[in-house]
């Protein structure tokens, strides 16, 4: 059993509560931009911090008004949006706790959180998602309110709220305690129904307490501020956020990743946070591009510099040839890449899944670096995470400051620290179990080495054993397989089998470039049996079976015609493959895998 800790060197709070840094702010910076949103004219406008607390406390007067009581749940049903984040602090304004569901949820998942919770209020994003809530409103006794953003619900509480004094939802503010319950996040799962993490205002004060301090070249730089695209529903986006308004970061949001790209490039972030599919998706676009342009050689001549040049900086010494060679890529190729993000994007945050040591350097090496870490919902976000000046690619970092990290003998990795969850709402079956003497238990299994760094090696529950009694773990080659241009997801499987086979299916926007590359007709029912395709995606096969020994490598494998999305249910929000939907839908296409 191995064990690290990182000891705590600074002092948290132990009274007050999450809404207490929007009234510091205004007190001490009223003037600052903390915020940028678009305005009528599209244009981005800054919203300082005595504007966001007047708009908060207009919000929040408006729930008091409504009926909503101390502790009482309020859903938000959301894209990612400036509302949302004022929303957010005007329920905990209101004393209230805020439920978050992913804009894309179903109808049965809407109807799932919304009656679990014991939701009192919901404030959604349009007619589209009003309509899931009217579809099933009959079943959700509790439920008294629905507002829409796109029916100007801001202002409707605004109004509603206009004769609720100051000092109500003052005392309503300054009621709510470290130990009070800030937010009801409901796990996407990748199995089973979601449970509601009980997540507190001093899990996420001991979270942000820590994180603000230790990656200070992120949120305390000056002039510092960071573009939101992922979902606010999501944990991980959720702890940016209050670590923005925390450290008056400004801090904007960008509800359509199809206007990523021109968001990005008005915006100008200095940091920016993601999963690892968007960072694989920014590769893998760039490389068809440049091999679409005719300099497919020279961006591959590229990516070898700048994984090269990376690997040496972490060495301490870069060779004078490829001092010279990066130098010159830095013209040709690096500064098109960080231009996309805004120009003066220098540090990313990735978690989510792992990221893989090849995108790390080729990043890192182009002058982003990617910072990746790792946590769950459970844990308030992260646990560890790689510093800007303690950087280990290939490891999700070291714990956080007062969180210590544990191996289990079964290599399961275990956690301690203030960012634990409560509890999960109303399932104590499930809390005892995820919970002993103390320790999280993660169900993921992993290593910590000498220094601390921790490296993520597969998921408990996922392991497969093979009729020869060999476990595998499937991550280790996902990963690899997903880093291929073409191939856009996939699973592996071998589970009481005589070996290791996979699903692929190929990515949408690749797929056409390679195939005008190869004079083929853009048409998958056709390519997926096309020999040269088939022999490319073996080359991705083969690559990831360098990462295995040979009685876990991927022997045999099929083309799929398909698109596993979260919209169709096989992904979860932050796009992670839900196995057991997966081996359920294609039951037949695995079974084929086998047969003689």
């Amino acid at each position: 059993m191995r064990e690290f800790s990182t000891p705590l060197t600074i002092d948290l709070p132990d009274v007050g509560n999450l809404t207490d840094d929007v009234v510091v702010n205004a007190r001490e910076a009223a003037d600052l931009a903390v915020f940028s949103r678009r305005g009528r004219t599209g244009a981005w406008e800054d919203v300082t911090s005595a504007e966001f607390l007047a708009e908060v406390t207009a919000v929040a007067k408006g729930l008091v008004a409504a009926g909503v009581e101390r502790g009482d749940r309020v859903a938000l049903f959301s894209k990612t949006r400036y509302e949302w984040t004022l929303l957010d602090y005007a329920i905990w304004f209101a004393g209230a706790v805020t439920v978050p569901i992913y804009e894309t949820s179903s109808v049965e998942q809407v109807r799932w959180i919304l009656a679990d919770s014991g939701a009192k209020a919901v404030v959604a994003e349009g007619p589209e998602h009003v309509a899931r809530i009217a579809e099933i409103r009959g079943d959700l006794t509790e439920l008294n309110q629905v507002w829409s953003f796109a029916d100007n619900g801001v202002d409707v509480l605004t109004r509603l709220g206009a004769d609720v004094p100051d000092d109500e939802v003052e005392k309503r503010r300054t009621s709510v305690t470290p130990a009070d319950t800030a937010t009801l996040i409901y796990t996407s799962g990748t199995t089973g129904r979601p449970k509601g993490c009980v997540l507190t205002h001093g899990n996420f004060m001991f979270e942000l307490g820590v994180a603000v301090h230790e990656l200070d070249e992120l949120f305390q730089t000056e002039g510092r501020s960071t573009l939101l695209f992922l979902p606010l529903a999501h944990v991980f986006a959720r702890i940016i956020q209050i670590g923005c308004v925390k450290s008056r970061t400004r801090l904007g949001h960008s509800p359509d990743i199809k206007n990523l790209l021109d968001d990005l490039g008005e915006f100008k972030p200095t940091f920016i946070l993601a999963v690892p599919r968007v960072f694989e998706k920014v590769f893998n676009t760039a490389s068809q591009k440049a091999a679409a342009d005719g300099r497919g050689k020279i961006f591959d001549k590229a990516t070898e510099v700048s994984i090269a040049y990376s690997r040496a900086s972490e060495k301490g010494r870069v060779p004078l040839v490829l001092r010279l060679q990066h130098a010159v890529f830095a013209r040709l190729v690096y500064s098109k890449l960080l231009a996309a993000l805004g120009g003066n994007c220098l540090y990313a945050v990735s978690g989510g899944a792992p990221l893989g040591e090849r995108l790390g350097h080729f990043y890192r090496g182009l002058g982003l670096t990617v910072l990746e870490g790792y946590g769950l919902t459970e844990t308030t976000a992260a646990l560890t995470v790689n510093m800007p000046e303690a950087i280990k690619i290939g490891t999700v970092g070291r714990p956080l400051e007062g969180t210590t990290v544990r191996v289990a003998d079964d290599g399961e990795l275990l956690f301690k620290g203030g960012q634990i969850f409560h509890s999960y709402w109303k399932n104590p079956q499930a809390t005892a179990e995820a919970t002993t003497d103390g320790w999280f238990h993660t169900g993921d299994l992993g290593e910590v080495d000498d220094e601390g760094f921790v490296r993520i090696t597969g998921r408990k529950k996922e392991i497969l054993v093979t009729a020869g009694g060999k476990n595998v773990a499937p991550a280790v080659l996902e990963d690899r397989l997903r880093a291929h241009a073409l191939v856009d997801q996939c699973i592996v499987v071998g589970d009481g089998q005589p070996f290791i086979a996979a699903l692929i299916t190929l990515d949408s926007e690749s797929l056409p470039a390679w195939a005008a590359a190869h004079g083929k007709p853009v048409d998958l029912a056709v390519l997926i049996d096309d020999p040269e395709l088939v022999a490319e995606i073996q080359v991705a096969v083969d690559d990831a079976n360098k990462a295995v020994s040979k009685a876990e490598a991927i022997r045999k494998f099929a083309i799929l015609p398909d698109v596993w999305t979260e919209e169709s249910g096989q992904l979860t929000p932050s796009l992670k493959l839900k196995r057991n939907v997966v081996m359920k839908e294609f039951r037949d296409q695995v079974e084929a895998l086998y047969e003689a």
